[in-house]
């Protein structure tokens, strides 16, 4: 695991981010206002230079949503995205426009983020094309070109069409076509999950191995936290919309110490038959809460084994120094 100066500025800070959407409740009156439903519910973090920042959480916990927010797919409705000193929630359209050229995203269905209609040299060459207009296209093949072969594909197949590959040469069409402005910041919402586990494995890798000879920061959304431990510094776990646990890797997979975070990391398969066999999985009660009824107090007591009384009135905060930090009452 690399040492990233934190000594230096960070290249993104957010600082309280909260999105939320409008939802209309069934059977209400027309003039029933509708519910709000808290996506991203106060997430604050830091991403530096040269940086891999993994999130974690279940199906529902705000993970993707908080990706599209920064990069301005979604819309926040509080706090700050400062990127590299701007504030990006108070950009117009236009200036959002050409911060995109430093922040660009890698999707999770490789086959469903790419256009069928276009080829695999018109899929990477269109942020080129978009952003440097004034490039020939000689010029923009040659990028395209180099591109592919960076990424493991080979310039015979420039002409073909994405239903012509396998999932994970998808997955490098579309990791071309983010890397072809060369950004500063690439997010990776679940970029492995659609893929066998031998694929993942090779992308992951392809992924470090690009980001060392690029110099670039990582977002890494991702479910299976052995992916995460193996590509990430620091990994952010989220609950329901919100930050419960932050740390280094090596901390947080040899020391969690959020509930939630015990609960997942029990999940997570153990190579040794023996210790797979004989080990306790911790079960959460119940399903996860609403998110536009979430609890008062920890949004995780209805189902921590550990709930004490205090956790309904008090909303715990992110508390610890640079390497952990946990958001849990019964810790503090």
């Amino acid at each position: 695991m690399k040492q990233v100066n934190q000594a230096s500025n960070a290249i993104l800070e957010i600082q309280d981010l909260k999105v939320q959407f409008a939802i209309k409740q069934k059977g209400g009156w027309p003039w029933t206002p509708p519910a709000q439903l808290k996506a991203v519910d106060g997430v604050s973090i830091k991403l530096y230079e040269g940086e891999t920042l993994g999130v974690v959480g279940e199906s529902g916990c705000g993970k993707s949503t908080f990706a599209r927010a920064i990069i301005g797919l979604v819309k926040s409705c509080a706090g700050s995205i400062v990127w590299m000193g701007q504030d990006l929630t108070s950009h117009s359209e236009s200036e959002l426009r050409a911060v995109r050229q430093d922040i660009q995203m890698i999707f999770q269905d490789p086959l469903a983020s790419l256009n069928p209609r276009m080829t695999v040299g018109d899929i990477i060459a269109e942020p080129l094309q978009t952003f440097f207009p004034q490039l020939s296209k000689t010029e923009v093949r040659a990028k395209v070109k180099l591109m592919m072969d960076k990424v493991g594909l080979l310039p015979n197949v420039i002409n073909r069409y994405p239903h012509e590959f396998s999932g994970g040469q998808c997955q490098r069409i579309g990791i071309a076509r983010a890397l072809i402005l060369e950004p500063k910041l690439v997010i990776c919402d679940e970029p492995v999950s659609a893929l066998d586990v031998s694929i993942q494995a090779q992308v992951v890798n392809l992924l470090k191995s690009l980001q060392k000879e690029m110099g670039l920061s990582l977002i890494f959304i991702a479910h299976d936290l052995s992916v995460v431990k193996h590509i990430s510094d620091r990994v952010l776990v989220m609950y329901l919309g919100n930050e419960v646990e932050l740390a280094t890797s090596d901390e947080l997979f040899s020391n969690p110490k959020h509930p939630y975070t015990h609960a997942l990391m029990s999940a997570v398969p153990l190579p040794d038959p023996d210790k797979e066999r004989n080990k306790t999985i911790a079960l959460l009660p119940g399903d996860l809460p609403s998110p536009i009824n979430p609890p008062s107090g920890c949004v995780f007591r209805t189902r921590c084994p550990q709930a004490q009384p205090q956790c309904s009135e008090l909303k715990p905060q992110l508390t610890g120094d640079d390497s952990h930090q946990v958001a849990c009452l019964l810790v503090e």
